[in-house]
C-alpha cells in the first residue's frame, strides 16, 4: 500500500529523520507553549483593564478560548492526516499562532485598539468598540487556529521521524520520545508562569505581549531551519476519514440482511487492490457486512473501486471505525481527571489568604501555585522513564515498565486522592479562619502556610503525567496509522469537553447550594462558603470514575479474549489492546 511503501521510503532513506530531527519539533512546541501559557497566564487582567469586562465576561470569553482552542484539535488532526500533512499542518499551525500574537500586542501598542481605562476618564467606564472586540477575537480566533494544528500533530510529526520498523529497539525509542516530549512540555509551562508573568508584572503589557510574539517568530523559524531533515509523510487525499467513517456506518445498515461468513475472504472489498488480503477483526462483527461484496458486477467499477462508496467500504474503512468506537469508552473516563485539574483553580482563593512564605524573605504569588504541579510532572516522567521503566520492565515483562491503561488507571487514583486532600485541608483552613474571626473577611491572612497546598499540586502533576502520556500512547497504538493525529487530538479534545461539564457542575452546585437563601457553597467568601463539601463531592465523582474504568477495562479485556491475532496485527502484547493494521 501506499504508507508501506512510504515507510519502505523512510527506512532506506537514513538521510532523513532520526534523532537529529527531534530537537527542531521540540524547540517549536516548547515555545509555542512558553507564549501561549504566558498570555494565558493574566489575560483576565487584561481584558478587566483595558477593554473594561467584568470578571464573569472576561472569564466567560477566556473559557471560550481555551474550549475553541482544545476543540479546533480534532478538526486540525483530521485535516493534517487527509489533507495537507503533519509537516505543513504544523507550518500553518505556528504561523497562525504567530499572527494571533502580533495582532495581540497590537492592541496593547496601539491605544485605538483598546478601551481607555476607568482610571483615565474619572471613572466612567466605556465598553469596547466593536472594532476593538472585532480585532481582540481575531488574535484569539488565529491564536486558536494555530493551536488546533500543532498540538495534535506536533508530537505525532515527531514520532514519523523515529518509526523505522527493522529497528529492535524502535518502540523503546518512541516510549522515551513520548516521555521527554512532555517533559519539556512542563518545563515549558513552568517558564510560561514564571518568567512571562514576571515580565507582564515588571515591564507592563507592551513588553510582556512583545517577548511571547518574539518566543512565537523563534519557533517558527527553528520549525523551518529543520525542514530539509524531515521525513514528510504525504497526506493520504484519495479519501476523507470523517465521510468514510459515515459511509461504513451506512453501508453496514443497508446489508443489515447480509450474512456474514467468517471464512470466505474473497468477497471482501479492498483498495487499493494490491493490499494484503485480510481478515476484519470480529469485534462489532455487524459492521463487516459493509466490506463484503455481494455482486461484483454491481458493486464494483471496472478498475476495482467501489461503484457506490455507501454501499460497498473497503475492510480499512471498517477497522478505522471499529478503532474509533472501541476508544470512546476509555476516552470518557478521562474527563473527570480534566475536571478535577481545572476546578483546581479554586485553590487561588484559598492560598490568597494564608502564608505563602517558603523563606523569610521568599513568598510564592498565589497565581505560581501551580508551578508545583508541572514540577511533579516534569520530575515523574523523567525518573519513571530513566529509574522506573529498566525496573519494571524486568519484572512486568513489557519494554514500557507498565502499560497505558495501567498508567492512567495510576492517574486516575492520583487525581482522586489530590481532591480528597484539598478537602481536607480547606476544613482545616476555613476551620481556622472562623476560629481567628474571620468569617466575614474572605481577604484576612489565615495563620496558615500555605505549603499544605503543595502535595495535592504534586500528586495532581503526577496524575497527569501518568494518564496523560498513557492515554496519548493508547490511542497512538489503538488506532490505524492513518488516523495516529487524531490519536493525538483526543487528549486535547478530551480537555475541551471536560472544561464545558466543570463548568456547567460549578453553576450547578452554586445554584443548588444556594437554594432558600442558603451561602452557596462557592460563594466569594470562602470563609462563609465550603469549597470543601464541594471537593468532597469531587472526590466521590472520581470514586465512581475509577469504578468506570475498571468496568471499561473489562470490556477491553473481552474484546481481546474474543479475538484471533491476525498476520497484521503485531505478535507481543505490551497492553491490553490490539495494535491494528497501519495501513
Amino acid at each position: 500500500m501506499e504508507s508501506e511503501r512510504e515507510l519502505l521510503f523512510v527506512e532506506e532513506n537514513p538521510r532523513k529523520g532520526g534523532l537529529r530531527t527531534i530537537p527542531f519539533i521540540i524547540v517549536n512546541e516548547s515555545f509555542e507553549r512558553v507564549a501561549s501559557f504566558g498570555l494565558q497566564s493574566k489575560m483576565i487582567i487584561y481584558l478587566m483593564t483595558y477593554y473594561n469586562m467584568s470578571a464573569a465576561t472576561g472569564t466567560s470569553i477566556l473559557g471560550l478560548w481555551n474550549a475553541l482552542s482544545n476543540g479546533l484539535a480534532l478538526f486540525g488532526a483530521i485535516i493534517a492526516d487527509f489533507y495537507l500533512g503533519r509537516y505543513r499542518a504544523v507550518a500553518y499551525g505556528s504561523i497562525s499562532t504567530l499572527i494571533g500574537m502580533i495582532i495581540l500586542w497590537l492592541t496593547a501598542m496601539i491605544p485605538q485598539l483598546k478601551s481607555l481605562s476607568c482610571s483615565e476618564i474619572h471613572h466612567v467606564c466605556n465598553g469596547p468598540t466593536t472594532l476593538q472586540l472585532a480585532v481582540l477575537f481575531s488574535s484569539l480566533g488565529f491564536m486558536s487556529i494555530g493551536a488546533g494544528f500543532v498540538r495534535p500533530c506536533s508530537i505525532i510529526f515527531g514520532a514519523d521521524q523515529l518509526e523505522n520498523k527493522k529497528n529492535p529497539e524502535n518502540q523503546r525509542i518512541l516510549e522515551s520520545y513520548f516521555n521527554w516530549y512532555y517533559a519539556s512540555s512542563g518545563v515549558s509551562t513552568i517558564l510560561a508562569v514564571t518568567l512571562i508573568v514576571y515580565i507582564q508584572d515588571l515591564y507592563g503589557w507592551k513588553v510582556g505581549f512583545g517577548v511571547p510574539a518574539i518566543l512565537m517568530f523563534l519557533s517558527v523559524l527553528t520549525f523551518q531551519i529543520g525542514s530539509p531533515l524531515y521525513i514528510k509523510v504525504k497526506a493520504k487525499t484519495t479519501e476523507n476519514l470523517v465521510i468514510g467513517l459515515f459511509q461504513t456506518a451506512v453501508a453496514a445498515f443497508r446489508k443489515r440482511n447480509t450474512r456474514l461468513s467468517s471464512t470466505n475472504y474473497d468477497e471482501l472489498y479492498r483498495w487499493p487492490l494490491e493490499s494484503e488480503v485480510l481478515p476484519p477483526s470480529k469485534d462489532f462483527r455487524c459492521l463487516n457486512r459493509a466490506c463484503i461484496i455481494e455482486d461484483p458486477q454491481r458493486d464494483l467499477n471496472p478498475d476495482g473501486s467501489a461503484s457506490n462508496p455507501w454501499n460497498l467500504c473497503s475492510v480499512e474503512q471498517v477497522e478505522s471505525l471499529k478503532a474509533l468506537i472501541k476508544a470512546l469508552p476509555m476516552w470518557s473516563t478521562c474527563f473527570m481527571i480534566f475536571v478535577d485539574m481545572n476546578i483546581f483553580s479554586f485553590s487561588l482563593l484559598q492560598t490568597k489568604t494564608m502564608d505563602r512564605h517558603i523563606f523569610p524573605h521568599l513568598q510564592v504569588p498565589a497565581a505560581s501555585f501551580s508551578v508545583f504541579m508541572i514540577t511533579a510532572l516534569t520530575i515523574w516522567i523523567a525518573f519513571y522513564d530513566r529509574v522506573l521503566i529498566p525496573l519494571l520492565s524486568k519484572y512486568t515483562g513489557q519494554p514500557r515498565g507498565l502499560s497505558p491503561v495501567t498508567r492512567m488507571g495510576i492517574g486516575l487514583i492520583a487525581s482522586g486522592m489530590s481532591i480528597a486532600l484539598s478537602a481536607i485541608t480547606e476544613s482545616i483552613r476555613r476551620q481556622r479562619a472562623i476560629e481567628e474571626g474571620h468569617e466575614d473577611d474572605p481577604n484576612a491572612l489565615v495563620n496558615m502556610s500555605a505549603m499544605w497546598f503543595v502535595p495535592q499540586y504534586a500528586l495532581l502533576g503526577v496524575a497527569e503525567a501518568t494518564h496523560g502520556v498513557g492515554q496519548v500512547e493508547f490511542f497512538y497504538a489503538l488506532f490505524p496509522k492513518s488516523m495516529s493525529s487524531i490519536a493525538s487530538s483526543m487528549y486535547t479534545v478530551g480537555t475541551a469537553v471536560s472544561s464545558l461539564l466543570g463548568s456547567i457542575l460549578v453553576s450547578s452546585v452554586d445554584w443548588l447550594s444556594s437554594t432558600g437563601g442558603k451561602t452557596s457553597w462557592l460563594s466569594s467568601n470562602i470563609n462563609q462558603g465550603h469549597i470543601d463539601y464541594f471537593f468532597w463531592l469531587l472526590s466521590f465523582f472520581s470514586f465512581l470514575n475509577f469504578l468506570y474504568f475498571l468496568l471499561v477495562c473489562r470490556f477491553y479485556e473481552s474484546l481481546n479474549d474474543g479475538r484471533s491475532r491476525s498476520s497484521h496485527v503485531a505478535k507481543e502484547k505490551e497492553c491490553d489492546y490490539r495494535l491494528l493494521h497501519e495501513s
